[in-house]
């Protein structure tokens, strides 16, 4: 048992000194990504919420 709690201690250090180092790093197209990938999602979810509307109304008619 001591052995997994030293296992386990072992990858949450390893862990938190590799998401450190990979964090020096800055994303020189963090604001044009950020801009693009807000966009896509708000009209995909605009899509999905006609059609879930949509459907709805069918359902609705249909019944």
């Amino acid at each position: 048992m001591k052995i997994m709690f030293g296992l386990v201690i072992l990858i949450l250090i390893f862990s938190v000194f590799s998401t450190l180092i990979l964090t020096k790093k800055p994303d020189e197209n963090y604001r044009g990504s950020t801009k693009r990938n807000t966009t896509n999602l708000t009209l995909i979810y605009v899509v999905i919420i006609f059609i879930a509307l949509v459907s709805l109304g069918i359902y609705i008619w249909l019944t």
